[in-house]
């Protein structure tokens, strides 16, 4: 059995995220005077987590990714200088993203889950420079290159399935 790694934001470690989405693509534009279409420039890179909060640690986790979305105007001061070097790394076992920036924080307490926090994450790729966008592209190739060469298939169930009674 695994050991359960987390997904990195910043340096806040999520360890029970539901969902991990990365979007990206390319724009599509019509060629002038033709009823062609091509592909003319990467859209922008976004990547939204769901995960949930839990422990007696979990409103100070609250707090970093509040710090990292930059929910106050004295943050937002504070850290503008560093923002200009670097943007928020996302590391996972599907991604190693540089540079992103949160764009929507969503923080949700429920009756049903009173000793838990859903938290919604979005983020989108800034890059800083063109240097930063090469390191994180050359990382994440990294990545997949070292799960492809490390993984291996799981072994096969012990248990023989057998078809259930119909419905």
């Amino acid at each position: 059995m695994s050991p359960n790694l987390p997904v990195l934001v910043g340096v806040v470690p999520l360890f029970h995220v539901q969902s991990m989405t990365m979007s990206q693509g390319y724009r599509i534009e019509r060629i002038m005077g033709s009823r062609w279409s091509q592909a003319t420039q990467p859209t922008v890179k976004t990547i939204a987590i769901e995960a949930i909060l839990i422990g007696p640690d979990r409103l100070l986790v609250k707090k970093a990714l509040e710090a990292m979305a930059l929910t106050s105007r004295a943050l937002v001061a504070a850290a503008a200088p560093l923002l200009a070097v670097s943007g928020i790394p996302v590391v996972s076992g599907m991604t190693i993203s540089l540079d992103m920036q949160i764009t929507d924080l969503r923080i949700t307490h429920s009756t049903t889950k009173r000793e838990a926090l859903d938290v919604s994450i979005s983020l989108q790729h800034v890059p800083r420079s063109n240097l930063s966008a090469l390191v994180g592209e050359a990382a994440d190739l990294a990545l997949a290159v070292a799960t492809a060469a490390a993984t291996a298939a799981p072994p096969p169930s012990p248990v023989p399935r057998s078809p259930g009674p119909p419905l």
